[in-house]
């Protein structure tokens, strides 16, 4: 049998750390996409407010198997 993957990019934001950014956007992904399979962090940046960090944003890349 053959698989087909499809990737989708998408941003997530945290006030903890990026790797709950990270995990905020997979937790949201599998909520409307099925068959979930990897996650690649293409881009990390923070807001800044008076010196200090106020959100972390992660985006990322979803790797999911295509039903059919």
């Amino acid at each position: 049998m053959t698989s087909v993957a499809r990737v989708s990019k998408i941003t997530a934001a945290s006030t903890k750390g990026f790797q709950h950014a990270v995990e905020t956007a997979v937790k949201r992904a599998s909520k409307t996409v099925r068959g979930i399979t990897g996650v690649e962090v293409i881009e990390q940046k923070a807001k800044v407010v008076n010196g200090k960090i106020t959100e972390y944003r992660a985006t990322v890349e979803i790797t999911f198997i295509l039903e059919g």
